[in-house]
C-alpha cells in the first residue's frame, strides 16, 4: 500500500491562503476563457446555418452573460437576447434552428460547437486555472 506525507510549513500555509483570497477572481476568469472559445465556435456554426437573406440580428444578439455565483458555483450561460425587427424573440429562432419544427428541419449549431469544443474549453479552463495559481506562488 502506498502513503503519501505532506508536510505543511509557513510557505504552504501562506499559499492556501491566498488561493482562498483569490478562489473567485481565479474561477471567473477560467469560467470567461472557456466561454470564448465556445461563444466562437457557436457564432461560426450559426453564421453556417443561417440562410443568405439573414440580416444579421440573430447573430448580433448572441453573447455571455454576466458570471454569476449561483448556490453551486460560478457559473455563466450563452444565448441570444432580444427580438427581430418582426418582434420574435431571437431565443425562439435559435431554439427552431437548433431543433425544428414540424415544416423545418433541424439545422443544429450549438450542440455540434459543443461536441467540438469540450476538451478545449476544458483543458484552457485547467491552464488559466494553474497559470493563476502559479501568479500566486510568486
Amino acid at each position: 500500500m502506498a502513503t503519501c506525507k505532506m508536510y505543511a510549513g509557513e510557505d504552504f500555509a501562506l499559499m492556501l491562503s491566498k488561493l482562498d483570497t483569490n478562489a473567485d477572481m481565479i474561477a471567473k476568469k477560467a469560467i470567461y476563457e472557456g466561454a470564448g472559445i465556445l461563444a466562437d465556435e457557436i457564432n461560426k456554426n450559426l453564421k453556417r446555418v443561417l440562410s443568405d437573406d439573414a440580416t444579421g440580428e440573430m447573430a448580433k444578439s448572441f453573447g455571455i452573460a454576466p458570471i454569476k455565483n449561483n448556490y453551486e458555483g460560478w457559473d455563466t450561460k450563452l444565448g441570444f437576447e432580444g427580438y427581430d425587427s418582426k418582434g420574435t424573440p431571437n431565443q425562439l429562432k435559435a431554439r427552431v434552428l437548433e431543433s425544428g419544427k414540424h415544416n423545418q428541419p433541424k439545422r443544429p449549431f450549438v450542440r455540434p460547437a459543443i461536441n467540438k469544443k469540450k476538451k478545449e474549453v476544458v483543458q484552457v479552463m485547467d491552464e488559466t486555472i494553474n497559470e493563476e495559481i502559479k501568479k500566486l506562488d510568486k
